[in-house]
């Protein structure tokens, strides 16, 4: 099994739904703690209209703090989402260093979500990507809806397949499935994710669970078991699309890092950093969030197996 690369989405997809804007400070407190943690990947914000996701209206200025030379963090990969040729200008402007850039593969959320169809998204977004390659910058390419919709249902495998097809045509291998309505199932991910292996044995998976309907640890263990590497996650489980049929959180990163780490894996990712913020974020929304073991606790990180191992 290759390393497990942990991205955290929270400061984007977890913060985005949210009602009460969090100030640019705090978001700061919550990225340098992040950092710490020693994940991989951090998403800090996406380049979408402040008036449509005020939550996101300080993306840029983030990733110009960031990227100061007393700022920028060793290590860790600062990673943003864009949907439009224009949030691509902003994130070259602000010094991104790694674009997150995808396609429904429903029609229906498609339109919702960026005002077009899937059809054409696919032409803008290879376009973009191959933009950003030119410039330097890592690339990842997403398939949402890629295990069902809210608005169409079941998704046709072949449907993602395609498009996974056309990533891989345009030179593209680090590619993200992403359960955007929460539909998804083990079976299901092993199916798939197999599937999109045997497509191009170089290619570097990803996925993004939501807990819609509670299966999102355990789709993430499937893909796990079926060799995805890349696994997004959000702290305290906050999140989900505002385009979706039915929003709810993400996979929660420090219940995804406890899981890891109870199978022996990333043990260098400090756990407890992780709680903290997400215990932080539970105080600033004044409610209780969805994640289990900022509120739990972890189980000990060396206990005894049953046999005295």
């Amino acid at each position: 099994m290759g390393e497990i690369i942990v991205h955290e989405v929270g400061l984007r997809d977890g913060l985005q739904v949210e009602k009460i804007t969090v100030p640019t400070e705090q978001k700061i407190k919550w990225i340098q703690a992040l950092i710490a943690s020693g994940v991989d990947i951090i998403q800090i914000g996406s380049f979408v209209h402040p008036e449509k996701i005020p939550q996101m209206a300080d993306t840029d200025q983030l990733f110009a703090y960031f990227n100061q030379a007393d700022h920028k963090p060793g290590g860790v990969i600062l990673s943003g989402l864009v949907l439009n040729e224009k949030g691509l200008e902003r994130g070259f402007a602000c010094g991104v260093e790694q674009f997150c850039m995808g396609v429904s593969a429903s029609d229906t959320y498609s339109r919702k979500n960026t005002g077009i169809g899937t059809a054409e998204a696919t032409e803008r977004i290879l376009a973009m990507a191959q933009k950003a390659v030119h410039a330097g910058k890592r690339v990842q390419l997403s398939v949402q809806s890629a295990f069902g919709c809210g608005y169409e249902g079941a998704i046709p495998e072949e449907k993602v397949l395609e498009i996974v097809t056309r990533y891989l045509e345009a030179g593209f291998r680090n590619i993200s499935l992403a359960d955007t309505a929460g539909h998804a199932h083990p079976q299901q991910v092993e199916r798939l994710f197999g599937a999109v292996q045997n497509l191009d044995p170089k290619i570097e998976c990803a996925c993004h669970f939501h807990e819609t309907y509670g299966l999102g640890l355990a789709n993430c263990y499937a893909a796990l078991k079926v060799g995805v590497r890349y696994f997004e996650a959000s702290f305290a489980g906050l999140g989900g699309s505002p385009s979706s049929a039915i929003t709810s959180g993400n996979v929660c990163t420090e219940d995804l890092v406890h899981l890891l780490q109870r199978m022996n894996l990333r043990r260098d990712i400090e756990l407890n950093r992780i709680i903290e913020v997400a215990k932080e974020a539970s105080r600033y929304f004044n409610r209780g969030l969805p994640g289990l073991v900022h509120r739990t606790g972890p189980i000990p990180a060396f206990e005894k197996t049953a046999s005295g191992g």
